[in-house]
């Protein structure tokens, strides 16, 4: 792992302004004031606008360099022309539009698919927050689940979680904001400048960086759930109470912008939420973004901390959590015979992700090569796996295809595998019916060690694949004690950890709505 550190220093971003400006108007009518006033007779705009200056108002650092921008083109006014056939009743009307921008016809010459690779990584969970101490305990079976301690849960069924004990953002966040912000943008940002940090990516290099092709693509599947609980707290008293921040340190964006503030990375710049297959989502994309050229290094993968007294509750209102309070460490059991639900876990970990030309012109560290991916829906049921595993092996099947890889080549996954009765089943089922054949195949679950990181559980799991990949070892599956019937327990990785050579890898994440997700990493060659 590259050892450069991140600089505090660079959280210095001009991120808010909720000063009211003027907007011109793109059409002939008045134009509006430039000044809001509204705004003036507000009584706490003075205190709102003072307490985003206190915490955010921070000279910018990075500069684009525009010589890197091409210039305007005209503006042209967009005609439409109508045809209309007779005035017969049902029959159609073809409008044809012509384009209001001056967009070239001429075709790009066919080039050859630009190759993505992970330089980087960064993770935040119960387990540790470096790459390499996070993976050496999953190889050692250790487990991150604990009693929760961040608040009193005697009164609820469940009381244990993979909870980050112990968390710091010295050196990468500013404390103003560490005090402000939502944990789940607090773990994004610091693990998202941690696989800066692992990839060699210095001050000194950001420098150099064409930052409009840097970009930041990170998730949240529950978004700041603490946030918005305290907001609505100070509601019951008066809206006077409320945090200026609560909206946006709430929403699941927030924290891949305030990161691309924060690096100055003019790139593509969005999340995607799609409950516990979001990580996925963002990954893929993001290296599509790679591929198209659009940019030519990502930071991508996903957050979340709801390990709070409403997301525990709500997901024991669901009844989807395990109640093995008794015997925490034992608690997440994928496929075993005595599983009874899944564990909450927290965290995030983010991918640096680099065009391969790119990553090979800064003597970048290549840790494996992305090969590509696939989304599919269910379309069943919000919460329940189809019975068939229909939408499951379109999305692996729809993978191996995009990515023009053969199902004997897959020899290694890291499946979803929450530890709930009916979806660990059916997701074996459905990698048997794709890749029952394969004689070397091997398929573990991280989540029986750290719990399920909802949103975040795709990009640890990549971090853990990624993992596998450099080191040729795949992690154990603790507490699988009495596989359920059906499953063979050769397929499934052992009680420790096991040799593999890995020739590719499939990480899967599936999410409540039916979101299925399939990507696949290799050894770089």
């Amino acid at each position: 792992m590259a050892s450069s550190s991140v600089m505090c220093s660079w959280l210095t971003p001009p991120c808010m302004s909720l000063a009211c400006e003027g907007e011109s108007s793109v059409s002939n009518s008045r134009r509006r004031p430039t000044t809001c006033p509204a705004y003036r007779r507000t009584k706490c705009a003075p205190r709102i606008r003072n307490l985003v200056n206190s915490s955010l108002a921070l000279e910018p650092r990075h500069h684009l360099d525009t010589s890197h921008q091409s210039r305007n083109a005209p503006m042209q006014h967009c005609r439409r022309k109508l045809l209309r056939s007779s005035a017969h009743s049902g029959e159609t009307m073809e409008v044809a539009v012509s384009p209001a921008m001056g967009v070239s016809s001429k075709m790009k010459p066919p080039t050859k698919q630009r190759r993505v690779v992970v330089t980087g990584m960064g993770v935040e969970t119960s387990l540790g927050s470096d790459p390499d101490v996070f993976y050496n305990n999953l190889l050692d079976g250790v487990s991150g689940i604990s009693e929760i301690e961040a608040f009193d849960c005697s009164q609820f069924p469940t009381r244990i979680a993979g909870e980050i004990k112990s968390f710091s953002t010295d050196g990468w966040v500013v404390p103003k904001l560490s005090k402000r912000m939502d944990r789940f943008m607090l773990y994004m940002l610091t693990a998202g400048k941690k696989a800066l940090a692992d990839g060699g990516i210095t001050e000194d290099l950001m420098d150099e960086l064409n930052k409009a092709k840097c970009g930041v693509l990170i998730g949240s599947a529950m978004g700041g759930m603490q946030v918005f609980h305290d907001a609505i707290e100070a509601l019951r008293i008066s809206y006077r109470k409320m945090n200026p921040f609560c909206v946006p340190f709430a929403t699941t964006n927030m924290g891949s912008a305030m990161l691309a503030m924060d690096l100055g990375w003019m790139g593509p710049n969005y999340s995607i939420s799609t409950a516990c297959a979001t990580s996925n989502f963002c990954i893929l994309n993001a290296a599509n973004h790679i591929i198209r050229g659009e940019a030519e290094m990502m930071l991508c993968g996903g957050s979340d901390a709801a390990i709070i007294p409403i997301g525990l509750g709500g997901f024991v209102a669901c009844r989807a959590l395990s109640q093995r309070n008794s015997d925490p460490t034992k608690a997440s059991r994928p496929w075993d015979i005595s599983r009874d639900g899944f564990v909450m876990g927290e965290g995030a970990g983010v991918l640096l992700l680099e065009e391969l030309e790119h990553a090979k012109s800064r003597g970048a560290t290549i840790y494996a090569e992305f090969l590509g991916g696939s989304f599919t829906s269910d379309a069943y049921h919000m919460t329940e796996p189809h019975p068939q595993g229909t939408g499951v092996i379109l999305c692996v099947e729809k993978a191996l295809a995009q990515s023009g890889v053969s199902k004997e080549d897959v020899n290694y996954i890291n499946a979803h595998a929450t530890s709930t009765p009916a979806g660990d089943l059916k997701e074996y089922q459905a990698l048997i019916h794709c890749f029952g054949q394969n004689p070397e195949l091997k398929v573990n679950s991280t989540k029986s060690m750290i719990g399920h990181l909802l949103g975040a559980a795709g990009a640890v799991e990549a971090v853990a694949t990624v993992q596998a990949i450099r080191t040729g070892w795949v992690h154990p599956n603790i507490n699988l004690e009495n596989p359920d019937d059906g499953v063979d327990a050769n397929v499934l990785v052992g009680p420790t950890k096991e040799r593999l050579d890995i020739k590719v890898a499939l990480s899967n994440s599936f999410g409540f709505g039916g979101h299925n997700s399939s990507i696949l990493f290799a050894p770089y060659k």
